[in-house]
């Protein structure tokens, strides 16, 4: 896996879905809707009103975000714009690439918001100060 910071711009990505008599099924696969290997997954639920989730970014580490019930509002700032996603259908995942600074906020009671992550845990590669996170991606950057 290539640890170099990509500076792609956090998007969102539809995904497969297939519906029929039985029910929907959604799939993200390697390569297409997922742009990274997979090696780590966490969710994220029962979020209390008012409480906002992420607020930090990654130095190496991709993310992919799906909202498989309810729905959450997800910010992304990659050092030079900042946008606001409204998540809320399993049919849509947001790709936040390494150096973007991510928030999730406004969850529903009902939302469950999964997370794909190409990199194990690794506290080293978080940054939580928003002007730290500024200056690594004006020194990564391509001139």
């Amino acid at each position: 896996m290539n640890d170099k910071p990509s500076f792609f711009t956090p998007q969102l990505v539809d995904l497969q879905k297939h519906i029929d008599s039985r029910g929907m099924l959604v799939v993200a696969e390697i390569g297409h809707s997922l742009p990274f290997v997979v090696e780590r997954m966490f969710v994220v639920s029962r979020v209390p009103e008012g409480e906002p989730r992420g607020i930090h970014a990654h130095r190496v580490c991709h993310q992919f975000l799906v909202c498989v019930a309810g729905s959450v509002k997800a910010m992304a700032d990659d050092g030079i714009q900042r946008q606001v996603f409204t998540l809320d259908s399993p049919t849509k995942g947001l790709h936040l690439p390494p150096l973007t600074w991510g928030a999730q906020f406004d969850y529903s009671a009902d939302a469950v918001l999964i997370v794909l992550a190409s990199h194990t845990y690794d506290e080293h590669d978080y940054i939580h100060d928003f002007d730290t996170f500024t200056a690594e991606v004006t020194k990564a950057r391509p001139e």
